[in-house]
């Protein structure tokens, strides 16, 4: 099956399993409008390819994502349109990965931060490098966590955790993650792909239809609990863009 996707999101299937790969790399897979729209995309794309079993994302390089590219963040905030875009592509992005029947694994190998962050955590499994990180910043620069933690963290980590997290904005240490909820497993950084893919090719022999389903079925606690927040969520985001555009961070 071909893909249409931008140059900078690569996806490779062998053996049930297709591998996501974000690829930025002298930009940490900072993320433009072109790979926001990909990320966008990519699911429907992965959902009818019937080659594909189980999916498997990470970034090309040092890191697996830092979040929005800066000058792409600049012309989001700046220009009504271009906001509206990114704002319908973000809620896209995280409604087609709770949806998304087939298992996906995150294989962090580097810092995920912002989006990157949201992309890890929204998988179904999330494999950590020893020196990766994750964390989301937005409120800690102005800006409410639509497309973040303040969708999911609360299904999967204590409220007061969420909380202290996202309103700082601090890392979490993959060790941190594993403890708190929001990871799996950490690993040493040379045996990260090769575990991913080790349980994504046992996944893949698993029978599709029960392990779908009960993905599904998981994911419904997910689903509902993101269902009760994203509206007010996007459109706080989006006003919060709009102020930091104009240099406003005043209170309502």
């Amino acid at each position: 099956m071909k893909y249409e996707l931008p140059s900078t999101l690569d996806v490779s299937v062998h053996d049930g399993v297709a591998t996501v790969t974000l690829r930025r790399p002298d930009k940490l897979n900072a993320v433009d409008a072109a790979l926001h729209h990909g990320l966008a995309d990519v699911w429907r794309q992965l959902a009818d390819d019937p080659d594909v079993r189980v999916v498997v994302v990470t970034g090309e390089g040092r890191a697996f994502c830092v979040g929005g590219d800066v000058e792409w963040f600049q012309s989001i905030a700046a220009d009504e349109a271009h906001r509206y875009r990114a704002m319908e592509d973000a809620r896209r992005l995280v409604n087609e990965m709770v949806g998304f029947a087939r298992p996906v694994i995150a294989a962090v190998n580097g810092p995920a931060v912002g989006l990157g962050c949201s992309l890890a955590v929204l998988s179904d499994i999330v494999y950590m490098s020893d020196t990766a990180f994750l964390a989301d910043p937005h409120a800690a620069i102005g800006l409410v966590a639509a497309d973040g933690g303040a969708l999911a963290w609360p299904v999967m980590t204590s409220l007061l955790r969420a909380k202290e997290y996202l309103f700082t904005g601090d890392r979490i240490a993959a060790a941190d993650a594993v403890a708190m909820g929001l990871a799996n497993r950490v690993l040493p950084a040379h045996e990260l792909h090769s575990a991913a893919s080790a349980l994504a090719q046992r996944l893949a022999l698993q029978p599709a239809r029960a392990l779908h389903d009960t993905k599904r079925a998981l994911n419904l606690h997910l689903s509902r609990a993101i269902a009760g927040v994203i509206d007010f969520a996007f459109a706080a985001e989006s006003e919060t863009m709009f102020l930091r555009a104009l240099g406003s961070d005043s209170e309502s």
